[in-house]
């Protein structure tokens, strides 16, 4: 990963924390780039879940509100919902994601990303963590 990112330890493990992303409380990531974001969930979020089995993507062009449910996780201990941090349209999945879901596990900020968005609401993003916010949140939930 060429990314600039740290590793956050904890009393219950280490975490990459990828710097210029920003997060959600509901551990998701999102890179925005000009009225586009990337999203998927972060390395914490995906090492609570363990080894993911099964991703159910959303339909491409499917309009999506800010905290909505846009994708499903099942892993091995649970199934989680991923939800949409910013309100907008899905443009791309990650089709890789429907035969390789460890992809996830494996590399959630790359390979892993789960959809890209169309942002129609830019002042969202103010409501975003920063990474330092969100590495606090991690050590408080802990």
């Amino acid at each position: 990963m060429s990314e600039a990112h740290i590793t956050v330890r904890t009393s219950t493990g280490e975490y990459l924390i990828r710097l210029d992303v920003r997060y959600t409380e509901s551990d998701e990531w999102v890179l925005i780039r000009g009225n586009t974001a990337l999203i998927g969930i972060t390395d914490y979020a995906q090492k609570k879940l363990r080894s993911i089995v099964n991703v159910e993507l959303p339909a491409i062009g499917k309009y999506v509100k800010k905290g909505e449910s846009v994708a499903v996780i099942e892993s091995v201990k649970a199934v989680a919902d991923v939800y949409s941090p910013l309100s907008g349209r899905i443009l791309e999945v990650n089709n890789e994601l429907l035969t390789h879901p460890e992809y996830i596990n494996e590399d959630p900020y790359g390979k892993g990303w789960i959809i890209k968005l169309e942002i129609s609401d830019v002042n969202e993003i103010n409501d975003l963590l920063s990474h330092e916010k969100y590495i606090e949140k991690i050590r408080s939930s802990e």
